[in-house]
């Protein structure tokens, strides 16, 4: 821009040298005028095509490539930091996920087996039908069935306290999606203060208040910012959903607890008779 600027005055300056040596020629000079000023136009007609192409290209960019693009703009010191935790966190949910639906059966459906069982076989088939089951409501069970000789007290004990390790097990995994949410907005404003810390840098070396400076540091520092809170805001919603996924599981766990006590009451009542 600096060149054009100092290109359109030595220009100027020739021309208005050519009018004081060349008076009488006012009219060409006139003629000349209106020449340059219509090349002008053109040049920026032209220029404002080049602009507009430019960003025609741009918008056919692939997103993949976009994304690169702005992953370099930003540092990938401070970008694949956030990257690792995005990528790490979602390699633990997708593991929850597949476990968690694993882990969800129908529990209605295995305590009519279980009450079958005992009606037909006693304990031991009951027990049959737990091993052969998966999921923590089953595992919950066999606990409870594998210390039916030991009475009731013992069978509920057995239950509440095999519940609570199920429910650890669930949960198992979550506490580091959580500091990934935490860590990756944290890196995306440290990336920011140090980005602006180098633009601020910049422009004290060069002694001058340079807007092309001050935007180039500035735009690499809220890339980090964005990608951190883009990597947060992913993770936030799928912490979210397997909460809601336990939380589902652990009810299920509890009512089905419940149901298992009530069952071998009445199986231990109508063996006593």
């Amino acid at each position: 821009m600096k060149k054009l600027f100092a290109l359109l005055s030595l220009v100027g300056a020739l021309t208005f040298a050519t009018a004081n040596l060349y008076a009488q020629e006012t009219e060409s000079s006139d003629t000349t005028t209106v020449q340059t000023e219509s090349a002008d136009s053109t040049s920026t007609s032209t220029s404002s095509e080049d602009e507009f192409n430019a960003e025609t290209d741009m918008a056919g960019i692939p997103m993949h490539q976009v994304l690169k693009q702005k992953f370099l703009e930003g540092g990938a010191g401070w970008m694949a930091p956030i990257l690792l935790c995005l990528v790490l966190g979602l390699a633990i949910v997708i593991e929850r996920v597949i476990y968690l639906n694993r882990a969800t059966i129908n529990t209605n459906k295995l305590l009519e087996n279980v009450e079958e069982a005992l009606r037909t076989g006693g304990i031991e088939k009951a027990k049959e039908v737990c091993r052969n089951t998966r999921g923590p409501v089953a595992s919950i069970f066999y606990q409870g069935l594998d210390h039916y000789e030991e009475g009731m007290d013992a069978v509920e004990k057995n239950v509440s306290s095999y519940g609570a390790v199920q429910m650890g097990l669930l949960e198992s995994g979550l506490s580091w999606v959580t500091l990934f949410i935490a860590i990756s907005p944290s890196l995306g404003f440290m990336g920011t203060v140090v980005g602006m810390v180098a633009a601020f840098d910049s422009m004290e070396v060069a002694g001058d208040v340079s807007p092309q400076l001050v935007a180039g540091g500035i735009k690499i520092a809220l890339l980090t910012t964005i990608a951190g809170l883009i990597a947060a805001v992913i993770l936030q919603v799928f912490y979210n959903y397997l909460l809601a996924k336990i939380e589902g599981l652990v009810t299920s766990m509890e009512d089905a607890s419940i149901s298992l006590v009530d069952v071998l009451t009445k199986y231990n009542r109508k063996n006593q008779k």
